[in-house]
C-alpha cells in the first residue's frame, strides 16, 4: 500500500512520545493524526477513518484497552487495525488487548526502524484481506449457528452478534473447512502473517472468547497441533 494513502492515528498521554512517533512515521510518507487521551481518539477515528491506530495502553481517564473496546463497538472500526503501545510486558496486559480487539502490541521504548517494519507487516495484511475462501457475500449455515460475512454478523438461534474483527476471521477460518485441523502455525499466518510478532498464548486467548460465544463443543483442540470446528 501506498504510505501517502495511509492514515494513521497516533493515541498517548505524553507528547515526547507523540511527537517521537509522529516524526518518524510522516519521514516514512504516513498521514498522521494525534490525540493524547481516549475520548478524543474515538471522535477522531469516526471522522478520519484511519487504517491503522497506534494506542497508548495506561492513559489517565479513559485506558487504552477500553478506548479499544468502545472502537470495536463502531462497526467503522472493525477493520481498522489497533496497535497497542506500552512500557509494560506482562502476559496479562497483552492478553486484555487482545480481548479487547486489539491486533499486535509493541513494548516502549521502540526503535523507529523496528516500529516501521512491524508497522509495514500490519498494513500489508491490511491490504489482502482475501485471507482465506469466504467471500463477501458468503452466508454460512451449521443448524442454529449462521455467519454473515456480507454483514460481519453471527447468528445463535435468535441471538445476533457482531464478533471482533479477529475473533469473526478465525471463525471464519475454521468453518470455511468443517473437521480440517488448522494447525497453531496456519492460523498465526492466516491471520497475522508470517511477519507479525505476537505471543505464544494469542490464538488461546482468541479460541476461549469464540467459546464463550457460540458453544465449547463447537472447537475441538486437536492437542499438539491446533483446532477444528465440528459442524
Amino acid at each position: 500500500m501506498n504510505p501517502n494513502d495511509i492514515k494513521i492515528l497516533v493515541v498517548d498521554d505524553e507528547p515526547d512520545i507523540v511527537e517521537f512517533l509522529t516524526y518518524n512515521l510522516k519521514k516514512e510518507g504516513y498521514n498522521i493524526y494525534a490525540s493524547n487521551n481516549g475520548k478524543e481518539a474515538i471522535r477522531m477515528a469516526q471522522k478520519i477513518n484511519p487504517q491503522l491506530i497506534l494506542l497508548d495502553v495506561m492513559m489517565p481517564e479513559m485506558d487504552g484497552i477500553e478506548t479499544c473496546e468502545k472502537l470495536r463497538e463502531n462497526p467503522l472500526n472493525l477493520n481498522t487495525l489497533i496497535v497497542f503501545l506500552t512500557a509494560r510486558a506482562e502476559d496479562y496486559s497483552q492478553i486484555a488487548g487482545f480481548e479487547a480487539g486489539g491486533d499486535d502490541y509493541i513494548t516502549k521504548p521502540i526503535k523507529p526502524k523496528v516500529l516501521v517494519t512491524r508497522l509495514k507487516a500490519l498494513l500489508k495484511r491490511y491490504g489482502h484481506r482475501t485471507e482465506y475462501s469466504a467471500t463477501s457475500d458468503t452466508v454460512l449455515k451449521f443448524n442454529d449457528l449462521v455467519i454473515d460475512a456480507e454483514k460481519h454478523l453471527v447468528y445463535m438461534g435468535e441471538k445476533e452478534m457482531m464478533l471482533p474483527r479477529k475473533e469473526f476471521k478465525l471463525l471464519q477460518l475454521l468453518t470455511s473447512k468443517p473437521s480440517r485441523v488448522f494447525t497453531r502455525d496456519e492460523i498465526f499466518d492466516r491471520l497475522w502473517g508470517a511477519d507479525i510478532f505476537v505471543g505464544d498464548r494469542t490464538i488461546d486467548v482468541y479460541i476461549r472468547k469464540l467459546r464463550e460465544k457460540i458453544g465449547e463443543e463447537r472447537i475441538v483442540t486437536i492437542k499438539g497441533v491446533g483446532y477444528k470446528f465440528e459442524a
